[in-house]
Order: C-alpha cells, then structure tokens, then sequence
C-alpha cells in the first residue's frame, strides 16, 4: 500500500504560497473563446454539407482533424499530470528555497530533450520494420500498442494509486533530499541539486515515454505533419496551464480537470478501438462478420467514431468501454472506503 499523500499535495487543488487569485474570464477572452467554438462548428458543418461527413484524409488539402484531436487531447492530458506533480514539488520553494526551482526546471528541460530523443528512435524503428513487415500487419501491430498504453493512460482503476503514489514517491525524496542538505552531510548541496534534477527529468520524461508510444500508430497512418499538429496544439494547452499555475499562481481544479480530458480519451479510446479492430480484419489477424440490418449504416459513423457493421468491432468497443466504465466505478467504491479499511488493505 503506498504511503498517503502529503497534505500539500492534494492532487484536487495544489497548495498556494502565493496569494490565490480566483480564476475568472474577462469579458475579451470569452469572446475569443465563443469565437473559435464558432469558427470550429462552422468547419464541422461546412465540411459535413461538402464531403457528406465522409472525408477522404488522402485527398489533397484534406486535413483529418479528428486525429490530431485525438494527440492534441492525449498530450494535453499527459501534461496536466506533468504540472500538477511539478506543481506540487515546488509549492514551498519560496523564498530562501527559491533556487531549488532551477535544478527542477532543468531536469524538466532535460526530460524534454530525451522525449524528444526517445521519439526519433521510436520512428526510426519504425520505419525499419516497415521495411520488412507488410503495411497492414505493422499498422495492426502499433495500433495494438498504443490502444494497450492509452488503456494504461486512462489507469481509472489505479488512480488512486497513480495520483496518490506517484505525488507521494516525489515529495519522499525531495524530504529526504531536504533533510540530507540540514543535517549538513558532505556533498549534500551537489546531491540536492542532481536529486532535484532527477524529479524533474522523472515528472516529464514518464509522461513524454507514454505519448512517444502512443502517437507511433498515428505516425506510421497519417504522417509526421498530422502529429506534429496534434502535439503543438496539445502542448499550447498544456503551456497556458503552466503559465496560469507558475507565473500567475493560479489554483485550478486539477482533478476535475484530468477527469474531463480522461472523459475525452475515452471517447478517443472507443475510436482507436474500433479502428484497431478493423486493421486487424484487414490484416487477416481476426475474421470479418458483417451484420446485415447495420450494412446502411452512414459512412461518416466509421470515419469519425471507427463505428462499423461488423461483429469483431462493435464486440471490442463494448468490451473497451465495460473496462473503462467499470473498472471507474470499482475505484469510486475503493475511494469512498473508511479509514479503518484502507489502514487494513
């Protein structure tokens, strides 16, 4: 049973140090936003009355946005995890401590760069086997993968264990690091400093490895510029809300806001599934069973939401969204436990 979270941790709403100002929208930026919601609708419906719903992603000037939706959403995730570790590491480096902050950063930056690494060698694997392994049984063999790591990245079931423990773990170590530094033992600033440094580089690079797995799927179907879309967009997001907590010190609802954008990639999740088992119908690695009263089925049910006529899709999209639903209700049930039980599990 991992240790309980630190009070300053709690993953609801990070502790303040500085004074908290309520977060609130201005009148310009809610334009701005009702704007965009415009601006999106008016693409959805200009392209439902011109393609029919049913978009061709390899005809030229065509842009499959429901995929960098899809990156943009799963990066976006993965970074809010990011800050509200980091977030909750730094909460009392005020002051005095101040400087602490600066061996995390450059863990961060040092994490970001191996992200980066990380992804040029995951590709590159990539293209090598697609060399020498047929196109559909590759695209069948990522698409597995990463359906396996979003279904870690949703980790409803261990979510207590994987906001509460992972928090926990960090603020250990950044106490003993701490108390290392006051007892004044030798070579206990440099330890700090590459101990810091590690926590930061651990906090990002465990959420980059997560998203360098999953987007290989995406790369190996759509290309390098449809990810790069999604993952710009995703870290635009992920950037603002580093700047509100950072530099603004705003607190926001973290875990309202990681259960909304879990909520998303669940919807993400049923999609890859769908699409996942029909890659492996066309790879031959599971048979077709086609139903006849859904063959009228409109075609933009498969592009958008992978929703196809067939027996081996709709059975792994309701077996995928069982996991999910229910593996979330048995972990409110876990949460909602007495004291007394959890002392006892």
């Amino acid at each position: 049973m991992h240790p309980p979270i630190a009070s300053d941790s709690t993953p609801e709403t990070l502790p303040s140090t500085a004074p908290v100002v309520p977060l609130r929208l201005g009148i310009p930026l809610k334009a701005i936003l009702v704007l965009l919601a415009l601006v999106v609708a008016a693409v959805l419906i200009w392209q439902g009355v011109s393609t029919g719903g049913s978009p061709d992603p390899t005809q030229p000037g065509t842009s499959p946005a429901v995929a960098v939706f899809d990156i943009a959403v799963l990066v976006f995730r993965e970074g809010l995890e990011c800050i509200l570790v980091l977030a909750a590491l730094m909460a009392n480096m005020v002051g005095p401590r101040s400087s602490h902050k600066l061996p995390v950063i450059g863990g961060v930056c040092v994490g970001f760069a191996a992200t980066l690494t990380t992804w040029f060698i995951a590709t590159g694997i990539v293209h090598e086997l697609d060399q020498s392994v047929s196109a559909l049984n590759l695209q069948a063999a990522t698409g597995l993968l990463a359906v396996v790591v979003l279904l870690v990245v949703m980790n409803w079931f261990f979510h207590k264990v994987y906001w509460g423990g992972w928090i926990s773990m960090h603020h250990k170590r950044k106490r003993d690091l701490m108390k290392e530094q006051a007892a004044g033992s030798e070579g206990a600033g440099r330890k700090l400093v590459l101990g810091l440094g590690l926590l930061g580089f651990a906090s990002l690079y465990r959420e980059g490895f997560e998203v360098v797995l999953f987007l290989q799927t995406y790369y190996l179907k759509m290309g390098g510029l449809i990810v790069f879309q999604g993952a710009l967009l995703g870290l635009v997001l992920s950037g603002m809300v580093a700047v509100l907590t950072f530099v603004a010190h705003r607190r926001l609802p973290y875990r309202k806001m990681l259960v909304l954008t879990g909520i998303l990639l669940g919807v993400v999740l049923l999609v890859m599934v769908g699409e996942q088992a029909q890659e492996m119908q066309l790879a031959n690695w599971i048979p077709t069973t086609n139903i006849d009263a859904l063959k009228a089925m409109p075609d933009w049910l498969g592009v958008w939401f992978s929703v196809f006529p067939t027996v081996e899709t709709l059975a792994a999209q309701a077996v995928a969204a069982i996991l999910v639903i229910g593996s979330y209700f048995v972990a409110q049930r876990g949460t909602s436990a007495s004291p007394s039980e959890a002392a006892a599990s």
